[in-house]
């Protein structure tokens, strides 16, 4: 059983608005993450963290917009990490699988969904990500190069990121014990003797932090259609 744990209890500080009820294609950003996930056939569960001081405003969201597979909307922590815990505990007891996705990756599509859930299943945790291209420079304080960073082999992470259950949970724990502060599921997982799968995604699972990244998923949406942007040709995993 697959659940999928949608994290927005972020505080979109870079965008000076929420970006998860900014309209994109007609609806918000937030309900084109969920629907991805709703019209997945593996996913069993959704539950969605949202911030605490808009708790009634994403229930009053969801239950206006009918959302199927919906189990529960929680409220999340000061950091993103404390906000997966959250949903964690949410988890039902038959959960075995779980998915977890930023809700401001509003174009992810089914197809990269099931893709990334094959690959957890077969191995244990996978997660999204796509090949750095671009020529990367270490800068010192005061913004001057310094020296660069060889690309090879380096991949920026994205999400869905799809884990056994127990090994999430147990990563969690040594993050909590150990007071670490991580970035992404993966990261946690990297403080156990596990190996997660890195499936090559495309760039347009594209996560909105910036008001720039709003037209941009609007021009992808009105380019290839809701149901096209996801699609890739196949390519080998990592």
């Amino acid at each position: 059983m697959l659940t999928a744990i949608i994290v927005g209890a972020g505080s979109s500080r870079r965008m000076g608005f929420n970006k998860l009820f900014a309209m994109l294609g007609g609806k918000p950003v937030i309900a084109h993450s969920i629907d991805a996930f709703a019209r997945t056939k593996s996913v069993d569960e959704i539950i969605v963290v949202a911030h605490p001081g808009r708790l009634p405003e994403v229930r009053e969201l969801l239950n206006r917009h009918k959302v199927p597979k919906l189990k529960s909307v929680v409220a999340g922590g000061n950091r993103r990490q404390d906000s997966v815990r959250k949903g964690l505990e949410a988890l039902g007891a038959a959960a075995e699988f779980v998915a977890i996705h930023d809700a401001a990756r509003p174009l992810i599509q089914p197809e990269q969904i099931e893709r990334i859930y094959e690959s957890a299943r077969l191995h244990g945790a996978a997660a999204a990500a796509t090949p750095v291209t671009d020529t990367l420079k270490r800068a010192d304080d005061n913004h001057f190069v310094c020296g660069g960073v060889e690309r090879e082999g380096l991949y920026a992470m994205q999400t869905p990121q799809i884990f056994a259950r127990d090994l999430l949970e147990k990563a969690y724990r040594v993050v909590a014990a150990q007071k670490l502060s991580v970035t992404d599921e993966v990261s946690a997982v990297d403080m156990l003797p596990a190996r997660v799968l890195l499936v090559p995604d495309n760039e347009f699972n594209l996560k909105i932090t910036y008001p720039g990244d709003l037209p941009v998923a609007e021009l992808l949406l009105n380019r290839a259609g809701p149901n096209e942007v996801g699609k890739v040709a196949p390519t080998a995993k990592v």
